[in-house]
């Protein structure tokens, strides 16, 4: 199959996903507002409704989250990983990845103890590089490597869905063996990997040019036609204010026409980040995903070698330690 085709075949993950989050976002806001009004007609305590409301609709999304979210999301790794690995995936891919979720992990706590530990391994390896600039550059080495490390940063978001990737594949050792491994294959394998670079801020940016530079473009004609009457308002309002209380707010907010870019900006911003994450992201991380699990494939880590990295990780080495017992 090629990376189109597996990105095809596996995004309706994306979309319920986003339909999920959505409708997790609306009922946020949807029990705030209940708690608000219930206890607004009732007892004339609004802001009180409103607090448990908030308490409330914060552990609903909270469960949305553990037992739908996330189980989306991990199903939606394994189908890709099945994808590149075995040329191959099922008709119904949604029940084939909610059915290899619950078959490699027995219970939620044993799939958020892997995906934590993944994370946290992975932070400690972009942690490394920016002790290594300072060690290198002094203050100037630490400004570079701090530069490199926001780079890393998004590479290791791609290489940690990578490695929760290898723990679906390698469904013959247990999963915390399969995560030292998928560690193992970042260090051994980083030159490669880090080629990922170009296809990630590339396609990245191709995407915030097109999608993000037409939402700016439609909000910006929508502002300047059809509402400066509104944006008129708002700026001398925020002139007024800074005036009235005396702070230092930056000009371009007290200018309708700035105010107009601003806002069309930030807006175009957003709706680019809900489209890149759904539609954009899961393309990128299919080649990720290939390029991963072909050099782990081609040269398995080694027992050696996880015992090496117990050295430069101690979160590796506390993972590392649950895989042999």
């Amino acid at each position: 199959m090629t990376n189109f085709q597996v990105y095809k075949k596996t995004l309706s993950f994306s979309l319920i996903g986003f339909l999920v989050d959505l409708l997790s976002f609306i009922g946020f806001f949807a029990i705030c507002a209940i708690g608000f009004i219930i206890a607004d007609k009732a007892f004339d305590k609004g802001l009180i409704g409103l607090a448990i409301g908030f308490f409330v609709a914060i552990i609903f999304s909270v469960l949305v989250n553990i037992f739908i979210s996330n189980v989306l999301k991990a199903g939606h790794i394994a189908m890709i990983t099945k994808g590149v690995t075995e040329d191959s995936l099922p008709e119904n891919v949604l029940q084939e990845g909610k059915k290899t979720v619950k078959a490699r992990f027995a219970t939620i706590t044993a799939f958020f103890f892997i995906t934590k530990a993944i994370k946290s391994i992975f932070r400690q390896i972009g942690r490394l590089v920016t002790k290594i600039g300072n060690a290198v550059g002094g203050e100037t080495g630490g400004t570079i490597a701090s530069i490199i490390n926001s780079f890393v940063q998004i590479l290791l978001g791609y290489l940690c869905d990578c490695c929760l990737g290898w723990v679906f594949y390698r469904k013959e050792i247990n999963a915390a063996r399969a995560t030292c491994e998928g560690a193992a294959i970042f260090f051994k394998h980083g030159k490669t990997l880090f080629k990922n670079i170009i296809r990630i801020f590339g396609i990245g940016l191709i995407s915030l040019a097109v999608i993000g530079g037409a939402f700016f473009g439609i909000g910006y004609l929508i502002s300047s036609n059809l509402l400066t009457g509104p944006f008129d308002t708002l700026a001398k309002e925020i002139a007024e204010a800074s005036v009235r209380n005396e702070l230092d707010i930056p000009k371009e907010f007290t200018d309708p026409k700035m105010l107009m870019l601003i806002i069309s900006g930030v807006a175009a911003i957003f709706i680019w980040n809900i489209i890149h994450s759904v539609f954009v992201r899961p393309f990128i991380l299919v080649g990720v995903m290939r390029n991963f699990t072909a050099s782990g494939i081609k040269d398995m880590p080694t027992e050696a070698e996880l015992n090496e990295l117990d050295k430069k990780s101690p979160r590796f080495a506390k993972v590392h330690a649950n895989a042999i017992e």
